[in-house]
Formats: C-alpha cells, structure tokens, sequence
C-alpha cells in the first residue's frame, strides 16, 4: 500500500458517526486513550489513532446518523494490553459497562462499553496464544 498522511495507515478503518465531532473526539481521548491524528474542519470529521489502528469520526451530514438506541447496529474491538485499567478509564468517564472484564476460552479477557452517543466498543486483552481447535473454532490455511 503507498503511503499517504492523509489516511490512517490501518488497513480496515471504521467511520462511526456522532452528532458532535468534537465532544466526541474529547471523550474517546479522555476514556479510551484514542489520540486524535488529523482535524478536518471543526465539527466535520476527525481521525484517531488507537494502537496501530484508526477510526474516523464523522459528523451527520449526508444520509450518516448516529446510533438511536433500537439494538446494536455495530460494534469496534480494539486490541489493548491491560482490559482491567482500561475498563476502570472508561467506567470514570461516564461509558456504560455492558460487560465486566471477562476470560474467554479462546485466550482473550474482553469488556464491552457504550460511549455517551450510543457507539458499542469492545476491548480485548490477550492472555494466551489458544489454537482455535481448543474451543470449537477451525483454522483455515
């Protein structure tokens, strides 16, 4: 892939909208430790890096809405090193806790939150290296 510091490097980039860019640009920075990487116009779009990936958030512009609350239309899992710490950051900026820190059988320990505009984020902490085989899962080659 060519270069382009326009564009977030990460190969899959989630573009999530929100009805206030900016309050939500703050609160994703002060919950979930995202740093914003490029502004486009104040209220328009922002982009985020998290890790060695990214999400982009839009404004409501166009045909984009936010989530109303009438089921779950998404989710972003993003890769962190320390689910418990994060959940705690989280939780003291207001983000609803739809499920505590959790050890799965497939070496993950994972926690799920609501930010304060409805978006769905779950959070995945490695444990172990687990072969998919050991919990029902197959490889593919």
């Amino acid at each position: 892939m060519k270069e382009n510091r326009s564009i977030p490097a990460a190969t899959v980039i989630p573009v999530l909208t929100y009805p206030d860019v900016r309050a939500a640009v703050a609160w994703l920075a002060d919950a979930f430790g995202f740093v914003e990487r490029v502004r486009i116009g104040e209220g328009h779009r922002a982009q985020l890096a998290v890790g060695d990936g990214a999400v982009i958030v839009a404004d409501t512009a166009n045909e984009r809405i936010p989530p109303s609350g009438a089921g779950i239309t998404h989710a972003v899992m993003v890769r962190i090193d320390d689910v418990d710490a994060h959940c705690a950051l989280a939780r003291g900026h207001g983000a609803t806790i739809v499920m505590e820190p959790t050890d799965f059988p497939y070496g993950e320990r994972q926690y799920a939150a609501e930010d304060p505009f409805g978006h769905r984020w779950t959070f995945s902490e490695t444990l172990e290296d687990v072969h998919p085989s050991a919990w029902g899962g197959e490889l593919l080659p």
